[in-house]
């Protein structure tokens, strides 16, 4: 997918993570397309509100877009790079390609998807890690809780730190 096709789809994500920062939650959203090009489901990290570890935006999009026979060809937008649990999602049912909003506050599991043959775009667009960071530096025990710093993982996280 050309760099152009995939900022064009990021729009609805963005929206996500605007509306949950403004719910108090952490401001990464998501949006599922099929092939075709239509919009199956949007979501956003809903950890906090939902009080639910679970409610990540991808997931949150996914179970918006409802079943399917098959996820080939869809495209998973975020405004972060997906975590390790949300890349399981990817991988678990074949989504083609995670189109990212910013890759540099939080590496996840993109790599890995990558080398799962998951087409990865990274858009790294300003406003997406202008979110993130700025809620970041408000909140980073919250940001910690929710990429699992707290717990010995290896988030991928760059903490600043060393």
């Amino acid at each position: 997918m050309e760099l152009a096709a995939a900022r064009a789809l990021l729009p609805v994500a963005v929206q996500e993570a605007r509306a949950g920062l403004a719910e108090g939650g952490i401001p990464i959203g998501a949006a599922l397309y099929g092939a075709d090009g239509r919009l199956l489901g949007r979501g956003r990290n809903r950890r906090v509100q939902d009080d639910d570890p679970s409610m990540h935006a991808e997931t949150a999009a996914f179970r918006a877009a409802g079943r399917r026979r098959t996820y080939r060809g869809t495209t998973m937008v975020t405004t972060l790079s997906p975590c390790w649990y949300c890349s399981g999602l990817v991988r678990q049912f074949g989504i083609t390609r995670v189109v990212i909003g910013e890759a540099s506050t939080f590496g996840g599991g993109r790599e890995w998807l990558g080398e799962c043959g998951v087409e990865i775009v990274v858009v790294d667009d300003d406003e997406c890690r202008s979110l993130m960071r700025e809620f970041v530096a408000a909140n980073p025990e919250l940001w910690g809780e929710d990429v699992g710093v707290d717990t010995g993982v290896d988030t991928g996280v760059d903490t600043g730190e060393g």
